[in-house]
């Protein structure tokens, strides 16, 4: 057990004990709101919920379990597909059921050690679980990912994702029919104030902007083609959720199961179909596309029957 008691510093006051937590011990977001949850944070002698607000002066004692580093694990993962490679970067077409690297509770495969597994060299820079990873998928969204390979792609892809240089194209399938079939949607995504492990459109969250156009329209769903203007964390999901169209087989964030059953979806219709972006040493523009995967392509047949 590992505890901390301190002062709360002035730059902290008022601010919500998960994020203050998170900046103040070098906390992931989430681990904080589990820190607190189990009732670890206390603030002049009154346990903390993660949404309370620090007060600056007041006496701040955290005890907590340290976690083991998520380690990079060499493996075979099948299904994940090398596109493009050459001394600075890998393309790879991931699976779903694959996270972008290693983290705390995930215990599945991974694209670094996928390419690991493959012998492949990447970039050493980045947190050690992440080595040369400049963006990511969930785990449960399928598509195109860019892995760096040299210091000097890493350095610049990350600043391309960063000036949003990057083209992000997905394609979603989602319940209903948006009303325009296509617009943008511009609201802030923080975490949800209830579920730290779920995001939200939330006042004061990070700014987050999609465009989408509905390619084609069936009884009960739209086929929506969405470009992303930022990248936040579960962006898409949030986004569509928010406007009562959730992708179909989305659980987390409310899709109806009945329909996601029927389709025989066990994750999200989401896939990264396209990415495009210079080529961090000559500049040149790359541009890569990626075909549905079976499950997604099952249940748009599905749907188009109707």
């Amino acid at each position: 057990m590992a505890t901390r008691s301190l002062p709360v510093p002035d730059g902290l006051d008022g601010q919500r004990a998960d994020a203050a937590l998170a900046k103040l011990l070098g906390f992931s977001r989430t681990f904080a709101a589990e820190v607190i949850e189990a009732g670890g944070a206390v603030q002049d002698g009154a346990p903390l919920g993660k949404s309370d607000r620090l007060r600056a002066g007041a006496w701040l004692k955290v005890d907590w379990t340290e976690r083991a580093e998520p380690a990079i694990v060499a493996e075979v993962v099948p299904g994940l597909a090398i596109v493009h490679e050459d001394d600075a970067l890998i393309v790879v077409d991931k699976p779903a059921g694959v996270a972008a690297h290693p983290s705390p509770g995930w215990e599945g495969p991974t694209v670094v050690g996928a390419l690991a597994g493959l012998g492949r060299r990447i970039s050493t820079s980045g947190a050690a679980e992440r080595q040369g990873v400049v963006h990511r998928l969930d785990q449960g969204t399928s598509g195109l990912m860019v892995v760096a390979k040299s210091e000097r792609a890493y350095t610049e892809l990350k600043r391309q994702f960063h000036d949003r240089e990057v083209e992000k194209v997905y394609h979603a399938l989602v319940q209903g029919h948006p009303d325009p079939l296509a617009g943008t949607i511009d609201a802030p995504i923080g975490r949800h104030p209830s579920a730290s492990w779920r995001f939200a459109v939330v006042a004061g969250g990070r700014p987050a902007v999609t465009h989408y156009e509905t390619l084609e329209a069936f009884r009960a769903a739209s086929l929506l083609e969405i470009r992303l203007e930022t990248g936040r964390t579960h962006q898409i999901r949030v986004h569509m959720a928010a406007q009562r169209h959730p992708c179909c087989g989305d659980a987390l964030y409310g899709a109806d199961p009945g329909l996601g059953a029927r389709l025989g979806l066990e994750r999200q219709w989401l896939h990264a179909r396209r990415l495009g972006f210079a080529h961090p040493d000559d500049g040149r523009r790359m541009a890569f596309e990626s075909p549905y995967p079976p499950d997604l392509q099952h249940a748009l047949e599905v749907i188009s029957a109707d």
